[in-house]
């Protein structure tokens, strides 16, 4: 019998999951994920259980969009009361961590007093012994932190919560990922397999080069009842690939979001990669297809679900040589370890950079400079913007930095000089606190506290302070959401009287105004220098 072999379609949509819920970096990490089991999952669940109908109702309104609303055409109670069961027997251990934090957090509250906490080592939960250190701010206000890397290799790192759901996708539209769950539906195909699996980087490369369709499938570990589904996933026709840059110069490459390819003859720089498949649509847009095979560095700014989408970077895993990530993650609840997620998931070579380190390899320079601002002022250090150099270009990747100290970044420009090119987030907006934080914080999050800690990017006025303090020669407005293949991670919706637009409008106004060549990047764009 001969061999058959096969290309992966280039719609085929590989989303991984965590006990059927969309997987982000959070979900990876162990305290984080039990922390949102028990703060986030269980509680849409018993939402859900208790009134689908008012989350059906609260999808369809535009001004709930990326609330904590199912989003399912049918009512799927009897669905979703079965996986609440389901994660409260196979989990349990999770649940009884999250809420042994709440008790360790509410037994640092009542028994610290600015002396020494040795003596309440012995009143820790169990669950918690030997995974964290009791500690003390400078005025006196105690905290806790993990041992990530022990977490890791304890019953509380879950993999086998872990698979991959493959379907065909054919429009932009999908259900937001924080508030819905997958679940089994007709035309998928579910795999039970860790995301550090080898087969995920066959699979992916098979969008590219011919495959063994027999010894995918059987790697992959598809069931006998799948397989006819399995082959539809399939074609023996090839796509037209991305052509190797072999030019003088550097070319600039826009694929959405924070997400902007740059290449030379002998180097590809990716940033913060979010990729859109394959698919008929209105519009234009660069897809897995037009990724070089060889991506040597992938630069991560910060750790939230638009800028590490597990689900990209699963599938250009087996193109990728290196990541650069932000040094940070020292055990605090809101910032896990980067690095350590990194490599559980099947990254091997992951750099650390910390603010003003720099990343030389040949005539790129790759450097960390400080990243301020979008965090809701929590401690987070997993976060920098990238200074990127090459002969003759040089580039700030500053992704959603809120530039509410200008000073900072005037002493930065003292090291660095001006920069040719800045890229810069203004989702001036931004979601409040709890949006993403909430399962992390142990104290009652009042309205205001809400309302004014947001993940918010640059206005105007802090926009116009980078342009000032850099002196760029063109201005790009990135990282707004705006295209619509993000809107399952994003849930933005803008309108011409949307503080974001008009904002970095105002912005694109005034750089243009002096000689700067400025636009807001949507859909695709090419650039050469």
């Amino acid at each position: 019998m001969t061999e058959e072999l096969l290309y992966l379609k280039q719609n085929v949509l590989v989303e991984p999951l965590f006990d059927s819920w969309y997987a982000w970096s959070h979900l990876i990490s162990p305290a984080t994920a039990a922390l949102n089991i028990y703060g986030r999952h269980l509680k849409i669940m018993d939402s859900y259980i208790m009134a689908p109908d008012i989350h059906k109702a609260a999808v369809a309104n535009p001004k709930m969009i990326g609330g904590p609303f199912m989003d399912y055409p049918d009512n799927q109670k009897d669905a979703i009361t079965g996986l609440k069961l389901h994660t409260l027997k196979q989990y349990k251990h999770l649940v009884q961590f999250a809420n042994d934090v709440h008790a360790l957090s509410s037994l640092l509250e009542e028994e610290s007093d600015g002396t020494s906490l040795d003596g309440l080592y012995a009143r820790i939960p169990d669950t918690l012994r030997g995974f964290v250190e009791l500690t003390y701010d400078v005025r006196h206000h105690p905290s806790f932190r993990f041992f990530e890397s022990i977490l890791y290799n304890s019953k509380y790192y879950q993999q086998d919560a872990q698979s991959i759901r493959l379907s065909l996708i054919t429009s932009d539209y999908r259900p937001f990922v924080l508030s819905t769950p997958r679940l089994k539906e007709e035309n998928t195909v579910s795999l039970s397999i860790p995301f550090s699996h080898g087969g995920i980087d066959k699979l992916a490369a098979m969008k590219r080069v011919k495959g063994s369709y027999q010894e995918i499938k059987e790697e992959l570990g598809v069931l006998p009842e799948d397989e006819q589904t399995f082959r539809t996933f399939f074609t023996s026709e090839p796509t037209e690939n991305h052509v190797k840059f072999d030019a003088e110069g550097v070319r600039v490459r826009y694929f959405g979001h924070a997400c902007i390819l740059v290449e030379t003859r002998g180097i590809a720089v990716l940033s913060d990669p979010v990729i859109s498949y394959g698919y008929d649509t209105d519009l234009s847009r660069y897809t897995y297809k037009d990724l070089p095979e060889i991506i040597d560095y992938v630069i991560i700014t910060h750790n939230h679900q638009d800028h590490i989408l597990l689900e990209t970077m699963l599938q250009i895993r087996h193109k990728v040589k290196t990541i650069v990530i932000p040094r940070g993650g020292n055990g605090a609840l809101p910032d896990p370890n980067l690095k350590l997620m990194f490599k559980a998931i099947g990254f091997n070579n992951v750099i650390e950079l910390d603010e003003m380190d720099e990343l030389k390899e040949g005539h790129l320079s790759i450097m960390g400079l400080p990243f301020l601002g979008e965090h809701c002022d929590l401690n987070i250090m997993t976060k920098v913007c990238y200074l990127l150099k090459l002969p003759g270009v040089s580039m700030i990747f500053a992704a959603d930095s809120c530039n509410v100290s200008p000073d900072l970044y005037r002493h930065i420009r003292a090291v660095t000089g001006d920069i040719d090119i800045l890229f810069l987030g203004m989702e001036c907006d931004g979601a409040p606190l709890s949006w993403l934080y909430g399962p992390y914080i142990m104290a009652k999050i009042t309205k205001d506290i809400d309302m004014s800690r947001r993940l918010a990017g640059s206005n105007y006025q802090r926009g116009i302070e980078f342009v000032n303090t850099f002196n760029p020669k063109n201005v790009f407005v990135y990282a707004m959401g705006q295209e619509p293949w993000l809107n399952h991670i994003m849930a933005v919706k803008y309108t011409d009287e949307s503080n974001p637009i008009i904002a970095s409008n105002q912005l694109l106004k005034e750089c243009r105004t002096r000689g700067i060549e400025s636009e807001r990047f949507y859909g695709e764009k090419n650039l050469l220098y």
